[in-house]
């Protein structure tokens, strides 16, 4: 994992929480830990990742994602088993 996903996946993971992160970089993380990305009506998308499927919704104004979006984020990711504690889990593993 790049530098920038392991940051943004802190940042999502932080309290209290950020109200300043962008939609793109959201979906460049996902694709990064190899979710399937399909788009929906309007600004939703479904997602699965691992074992764990949901519809994330992208920004209606702006880019960027407000506090209760990035709180479904972070449990959708929960769920899909990307932390970033299980992240770490995993580097020590590979060192």
């Amino acid at each position: 994992m790049s530098h920038k996903h392991e940051q943004l996946l802190k940042t999502i993971f932080h309290d209290p929480i950020s109200g300043n992160i962008h939609w793109r970089d959201i979906e460049s993380l996902l694709k990064h830990l190899g979710a399937q990305i399909e788009m929906l009506s309007g600004a939703r998308i479904r997602v699965k990742l691992g074992r764990a499927e949901g519809i994330l919704h992208r920004p209606h104004h702006g880019n960027t994602l407000d506090r209760n979006s990035v709180q479904h984020l972070r449990e959708f990711l929960g769920r899909g088993g990307a932390t970033p504690s299980l992240y770490e889990q995993q580097q020590q593993k590979n060192t």
